[in-house]
């Protein structure tokens, strides 16, 4: 019976230690050497359309709607502040020349519309420190209340839903000569009344429109608190930080980018007042101590047909509105670092 011995593997020519080269295994390596083994990367490149054309054609009507409802309107009234524009019967042909800072200078040399952007200055100044305070602890209370918790938060939301005209005649019943507020108030209570008062008319529409707008607010802030981590209340805690102490340590810094996001709605809504002046105190009185600069364009396109005029008036207030909201946006902290 014949036995197989294995054999020793030969050393290659030329000695040393060197390992006999392993067997290849037939397939060939994708690439080759140069890219070690990988093939090559290649970038997926997008259609006419972009990478994702599913999700530009989704969002194709709403951009369809900011161009049509926004973007063309803001564009034409910057056409007709620089023109000589004036309304005329459909279908019409009339020359409308180019008359440069015309009717800016026309505009802004009227007292009266300098007293409209003093009047939504002292609205802004009111409104919105109060909008962002008032939210954000009305919401941190909510957002630590177990029972009656969806009563409570639609009764905070139930003024924004409702119609102005509705809500403003509750409200002048209120602040009328012989309103409640009044016979609260006793001789405390101003003379003129609230809403025919030169020096309270603006305060009391800015009160006004916190109280109705709150509701929206504080749900942004509560839906800002769900994201705060509750691990940061309770080291706090462990650390002997209050309720006051946790509120300006934890909540308010967790809050930040909503507290940016409510400055700037505020701002926004509010440097186009135009509802709430015209219904409570007649359309800007007394003696224009409540016009906003929405109003009087208003009056000065459609009531006075000045058109020109009206547009310059929104270009300057679209660019102070840009302006405020950058700086909130800066010195807020919007930005991340």
């Amino acid at each position: 019976m014949s036995t197989l011995s294995a054999e020793p593997a030969t050393p290659a020519a030329g000695g040393g230690s060197e390992e006999a080269p392993r067997a290849s295994s037939g397939r060939p390596r994708p690439g080759g050497a140069r890219s070690g083994g990988r093939g090559p990367v290649r970038r997926r490149r997008g259609g006419p359309l972009g990478k994702n054309p599913l999700g530009l054609l989704f969002s194709a009507p709403y951009l369809v709607f900011v161009l049509a409802v926004f973007a063309y309107p803001l564009g034409y009234a910057v056409y007709i502040a620089f023109h000589d524009y004036f309304f005329t019967a459909p279908g019409a042909q009339v020359e409308r020349p180019f008359v440069g800072l015309q009717n800016f200078v026309t505009a802004f040399t009227d007292p009266a519309v300098l007293r409209s952007f003093a009047n939504v200055g002292v609205f802004l100044v009111i409104n919105v420190p109060l909008t962002v305070v008032l939210s954000i602890v009305l919401a941190t209370a909510l957002n630590k209340v177990v029972r009656f918790k969806g009563f409570l938060r639609v009764a905070y939301y139930v003024p924004y839903l409702t119609a102005s005209v509705a809500v403003v005649a509750v409200w002048l019943f209120l602040f009328n000569g012989n309103g409640l507020v009044n016979q609260v108030l006793g001789p405390l209570a101003p003379s003129p009344s609230w809403l025919i008062n030169s020096a309270w008319a603006m305060p009391s529409i800015a009160l006004f429109v916190t109280w109705k707008q709150l509701g929206f607010y504080i749900l942004l802030y509560l839906a800002a608190l769900q994201n705060v981590p509750k691990e940061l209340y309770e080291a706090a805690s462990s650390d002997g930080a209050g309720v006051v102490r946790s509120f300006f340590t934890v909540t308010v810094p967790g809050v930040r980018p909503a507290t940016v996001l409510v400055l700037l709605v505020s701002t926004v809504t509010g440097a186009n007042l135009f509802t709430e002046p015209y219904l409570l105190t007649g359309g800007g009185g007394p003696n224009g101590a409540s016009t906003s600069p929405v109003l009087l364009m208003y009056q000065k396109g459609i009531e006075q047909g000045n058109p020109d005029q009206a547009a310059a008036i929104g270009v300057v207030l679209v660019v102070l509105v840009l302006v405020i909201a950058l700086l909130q946006n800066r010195f807020a902290g919007g930005k991340e670092d």
